[in-house]
């Protein structure tokens, strides 16, 4: 009986050895290696920016797309609430429509940055990020470029809000809340949240094509796709 247990925990770890060696080699499948990979994962978030991203650039891109439209920070849910109770609801839309139309500025400028970003991002494990979830490219390139593209950012999205007026609107709006009685000031950085939150949409507005890609083969518009996400349907 001794002998049969044994033998069986050396066919288990034989089995799982060769499994492990299949999975290993399963990129190099059909002549598609490790480059080939890094450089399908780069077109798609390449596309991302091209299809989705471009989208977030034109007026209304985060205004009217509720995917990724930025809303009022919690601080400043109460400055909204107060000025509809007292009549002034049209300025409260209007100060979250200046927030949408600083990051849209500020994503046409800052463009190039991710394009470059794409470009110059190495990716350590290709095949794990190809075989992983619909959004991990996405999530790659969120983990590699998100501190660095926030320091780039925030200074554009702080000339944005002078271009855009939002910052003359959202004094105006902070000024009137403070003004009410029984209020407590309030002064947040509208700046670092929204630059955070612009962000986020060019993250999520990526994530958007990867998935196309990943799942439908009509959205694999180019050899290398076509060729190497066959690997992980």
């Amino acid at each position: 009986m001794k002998r049969i247990f044994a033998l069986l925990i050396v066919f288990n770890v034989t089995a799982c050895a060769e499994l492990q060696e299949v999975v290993n080699q399963l990129p190099q499948s059909g002549g598609v290696g490790n480059a080939d990979i890094a450089a399908a994962l780069r077109q798609v978030l390449d596309f991302g920016i091209d299809k989705q991203v471009t989208k977030l650039t034109q007026t209304d891109g985060f205004y009217k797309n509720e995917l990724v439209k930025i809303l009022l920070p919690e601080e400043l849910q109460k400055v909204d609430d107060a000025l509809r109770k007292i009549g002034l609801g049209s300025l409260a839309d209007e100060g979250i429509k200046v927030l949408n139309r600083a990051a849209e500025d500020a994503v046409k400028e800052a463009t190039p940055i991710f394009i470059n970003a794409v470009k110059d991002i190495t990716f350590d494990d290709a095949k794990n990020i190809l075989l992983g979830d619909d959004n991990a490219a996405t999530t790659y390139l969120t983990s590699k470029t998100q501190a660095q593209l926030y320091d780039k950012f925030k200074p554009i999205i702080s000339n944005s809000f002078g271009k855009v007026g939002a910052d003359q609107i959202w004094n105006n709006l902070i000024t009137k809340y403070n003004n009410l009685p029984l209020t407590n000031d309030v002064n947040p950085d509208l700046t670092d949240y929204v630059t955070n939150e612009a962000l986020e949409g060019v993250y999520t507005m990526i994530a958007i094509e990867e998935k196309e890609i990943r799942n439908k083969v009509s959205s694999r518009t180019t050899d290398l796709l076509k060729k190497v996400f066959a690997l992980q349907d």
